[in-house]
């Protein structure tokens, strides 16, 4: 039988320690004077009060939280957190509803980037920070955060810890989660300082550098200005953007390999990254030449451009440098492929991820080959690792869970009137948490003029697709709630 009441125990420490991250945004106004911090102190009191609650009222697990309560407690923790969240901005005077500020922060802790502003610097500096703080968070994992920090979860660390991976890889650095999980946050940090150094070299402000190191660190692609990067026009700030969205792609395992284990040959040997890196080289240079031939741009604009978008797309950041919407056709079907794509598995980045694609070719592969040798036996293998059948059964599940998602989310907003093209493309963005797509969402556009219920059905699909679906898709099962 379900504990609930050790759930909601476990629930209770994750909103406080939401409670705590909204002191960060409310130190800065403080410090900074800058705008107003209302919102976030409303919005901490409830979220602490919530929180205080549960903790004290429901007690504690005495065991290890089984895999079913685990599963709950991911999907309950996800809403509850972008619930709460999303406070700061509904009480905010730019949000009009409380359908766009759930949005808004679904959209934050899934690392999307999506966005129902048209004007984002009409917001109080304190709001806008937390807005992009939502995106670091939410890149690297609310649950992988509180497997690291929150003592309560010496009860179920591991299963929490499988639970919010449990369409992806789970790699353990240590024998423990909870050191695995301060490992990787250990990872995160430093490459999180260096961006932010790096985006203060290339001559953006403090509050600029911190905003676009959340973002960029998560693959998000919230922005501290309307117009995306775009409204930098400093070729320095698109470079170091395009190195760090790249970093953020590559698994978080991959970079402790490098700087904390020094194993640069073992890295270098990753199939994965090695695919990953051929990805996003090939589609640069064909959007590269594309945009010099097609659209007229001079060489090192077009090598900018083209290198900027497919890197965002490709890791799901969703940050913006240039309409590709005014592309050549070839250019936006490539984009429109590259959404599919994603980073590598164990990164921040969202998609299928590279070794699933890779994994998927394979198989198919194989199955040609049996076609021609009907009684040959032949085994998957990625890298020098035989991968089982159990995991290749996973992965086409997951894949047809997400075209099923994909194809009934677009025709639901087809039926709220939202046009095919836009339909389409925003699942896709919402599923594997891009942000911009085509249509009357792309690179210019925003989600602001969508119907409500459009929104709550993207909300659902961003935090879906953040699970991978199978934690939050199984609670729809009836054998999860029975005895």
């Amino acid at each position: 039988m379900l504990r609930f009441d050790s759930i909601g125990h476990v629930l209770g420490q994750f909103l406080l320690f939401l409670a705590l991250a909204m002191t960060i945004p409310i130190l800065y106004g403080l410090l900074s004077s800058s705008g107003p911090l209302l919102p976030l102190l409303i919005s901490l009191f409830i979220c602490a009060a919530a929180g205080g609650l549960l903790t004290v009222l429901l007690p504690r697990p005495a065991r290890e939280l089984r895999s079913r309560e685990a599963l709950l407690l991911v999907t309950v923790t996800w809403v509850f957190v972008t619930l709460f969240g999303s406070l700061p901005l509904y009480f905010s005077p730019e949000f009009p509803s409380f359908a766009d500020a759930f949005f808004e922060a679904a959209s934050g802790f899934s690392a999307s980037g999506a966005t129902v502003l048209g004007d984002v610097e009409q917001l109080g500096k304190p709001v806008l920070f937390w807005r992009c703080l939502t995106h670091w968070f939410g890149g690297m994992g609310i649950i992988l955060l509180g497997v690291a920090v929150l003592p309560i979860l010496g009860h179920g660390g591991a299963s929490l810890y499988r639970a919010e991976f449990s369409g992806s890889t789970s790699e353990k650095l240590k024998p423990r989660v909870t050191q695995t999980a301060l490992a990787l946050w250990k990872v995160y940090l430093g490459l999180s300082i260096a961006s932010y150094l790096s985006l203060r070299w290339a001559g953006m402000n403090n509050f600029d550098a911190l905003c676009h190191t959340f973002s960029v660190m998560g693959t998000g692609g919230f922005s501290s200005r309307s117009a995306s990067v775009a409204g930098f026009q400093n070729p320095a700030v698109e470079y170091t953007i395009i190195v760090f969205m790249f970093l953020g792609g590559v698994s978080m395992i991959l970079h402790y390999r490098l700087w904390l284990e020094h194993r640069p040959l073992t890295v270098l040997a990753n199939a994965q990254l090695r695919a990953y890196a051929g990805i996003l080289l090939i589609a640069g240079i064909v959007a590269t030449v594309l945009l010099r031939f097609h659209n007229g741009y001079a060489w090192e604009p077009a090598v900018r451009a083209g290198f900027f978008q497919v890197t965002s797309i490709t890791t799901t950041s969703g940050l913006v440098t240039d309409d590709f919407e005014l592309w050549h056709p070839l250019g936006q079907m490539l984009l429109l492929g590259l959404m599919f794509v994603g980073g590598c598995t164990g990164s921040t980045s969202g998609g299928l991820k590279v070794a699933r694609l890779m994994l998927l070719t394979k198989v198919i592969y194989r199955e040609l080959k049996r076609m021609v040798e009907r009684h040959g036996v032949f085994a998957v293998r990625l890298g020098e690792r035989v991968i089982p059948e159990s995991t290749i059964q996973s992965l086409l599940n997951l894949v047809y869970i997400a075209a099923t998602v994909i194809v009934s989310a677009s025709l639901l907003l087809a039926s709220m009137g939202v046009d095919p093209l836009t339909s389409l493309t925003a699942s896709i963005a919402a599923v594997f948490n891009i942000g911009p797509a085509f249509g009357g969402v792309g690179p210019i556009e925003n989600y602001g003029w969508m119907p409500a219920g459009a929104k709550w059905v993207l909300s659902f699909c961003m935090i879906a697709g953040r699970l991978e679906f199978y934690s939050a898709l199984v609670l729809l099962t009836p054998g999860f709630w029975r005895k």
